[in-house]
């Protein structure tokens, strides 16, 4: 270190700095591992980190305009959520009391509820209110901790909407502290008015939806929702072949209701993750990991669905695969925007450790969307997405600085 070296500011005393350092996604027993500095503290510099180690060595070496004293807290990265659906007007509070009243996700979504419920209202909302009600809500997930976010489209379901949807992301992004990286997901379901006509619509997502989102640059990735009732495997392999043609780097819900070869379809088509995973079967597990495939778990939609059976994240984490979590915060399925709430629930419910349960809310869940060399971690160079909190990590109560 360099003596006296000037920064803008420096955290220090914290009773545990955890670093969750990693150049890869983490897996095994290398998900336990949180790279904690006691007694720690970190410099930063023009929003990035230029120092860190024990706080002695930081305050002999560097001073600061701007000193915070973290005693008796934890500071660690900022959380990266990778699956979330904000853009949206309403929420759906009505299918709450359906679920429990013995109605399944896949009963609503046939009736008319579910994804469906969400689009004539997003379909008729201006670009300005879209990013009005958007930014309220990734604004309240900053508060809560969370430095980056992946969001999706795909309650519009026309070529008019989904880009609607993607230039509100795109906006909100300029305007927010958040980091937001925009995922497409025009197949997200059949609209009402292609429910008997399947071709036709598929036909749309990939001669007129793809090629203009490409064309705009509105999003790198592209997203769809593979299960029988929605997207056959058969039909999501035409339309993911057709963006991975584009351009387009793939993301993947798979075997969220049905163990009906999502996973070994997002294997086999080269995605950047599966999501959910619920009823992933071992071969799925298998291919995953031959594939280099990050399976992300969303526990909350378990959790706020009312069921009882969770993606298999010890088994998936025997296998050697690098487990991710996120929230999937949409207005029917899991209206939950807290990966503090996600990682309690990972280990509740998943039986992951509290330090796995970290990591895939940070790192893990950075490499997941290609970001794992500036979010994910406090290291030498990085982003400075710092979170500070009390010193319990199973509380998981952190407070927020950008």
């Amino acid at each position: 270190m360099i003596k006296n070296k000037h920064v803008d500011i420096i955290i220090k005393n914290a009773s545990q700095l955890v670093t969750a350092a990693s150049d890869i996604p983490k897996t095994g027993v290398e998900l336990q591992n949180l790279g904690i500095i006691e007694d720690g503290a970190l410099g930063i510099f023009s929003g990035i980190i230029s120092c860190i180690g024990k706080t002695n060595e930081i305050l002999e070496s560097y001073t600061a305009k701007t000193i915070i004293d973290a005693s008796h807290k934890v500071v660690m990265p900022g959380f990266v959520d990778p699956h979330t659906h904000p853009i949206f007007v309403k929420t759906r509070e009505n299918e709450f009391e359906m679920r429990l009243q013995g109605k399944s996700y896949k009963e609503i979504s046939q009736t008319g509820g579910g994804i469906r419920a969400s689009i004539k209202d997003v379909r008729e909302a201006s670009l300005e209110k879209l990013i009005e009600l958007g930014l309220k809500r990734i604004n309240k997930m900053l508060e809560m901790g969370t430095t980056t976010i992946e969001a999706k489209s795909g309650y519009g379901l026309t070529t008019e909407s989904e880009l609607k949807m993607l230039k509100a992301i795109q906006m909100i992004n300029e305007i927010s502290d958040m980091d937001i990286i925009p995922t497409f997901l025009g197949a997200h379901e059949y609209p009402e008015e292609y429910k008997d006509d399947h071709e036709k619509y598929i036909d749309i997502l990939i001669n007129e939806m793809l090629p203009e989102v490409k064309a705009q640059n509105l999003a790198g990735y592209c997203d769809i929702f593979c299960e029988e009732h929605v997207f056959t495997v058969s039909e999501s392999r035409r339309i993911l072949n057709a963006a991975k043609e584009l351009g387009f780097k793939i993301r993947f819900h798979a075997d969220e209701l049905e163990p009906i070869g999502g996973a070994e379809l997002a294997a086999e088509i080269g995605a950047m993750s599966a999501d959910h995973l619920v009823a992933i079967s071992d071969e799925g597990i298998r291919k995953l990991k031959e594939a280099s495939v990050i399976p992300i778990l969303l526990p909350a939609t378990t959790f706020s669905l009312g069921l009882t059976k969770y993606a298999p994240a010890r088994k998936m984490i025997d296998a050697g695969l690098p487990v991710a979590l996120a929230t999937d915060f949409n207005p029917g399925s899991c209206n939950c925007d807290s990966q503090q709430l996600v990682a309690s629930l990972a280990c509740l419910q998943m039986k992951m450790l509290p330090a796995e349960a970290v990591n895939a809310i940070t790192i893990n869940a950075a490499h997941s969307l290609e970001r794992g060399k500036l979010v994910g971690s406090l290291e030498v160079g990085k982003q400075a997405d710092v979170n500070t909190g009390h010193a319990n990590l199973s509380v998981f109560a952190i407070s927020s600085w950008k």
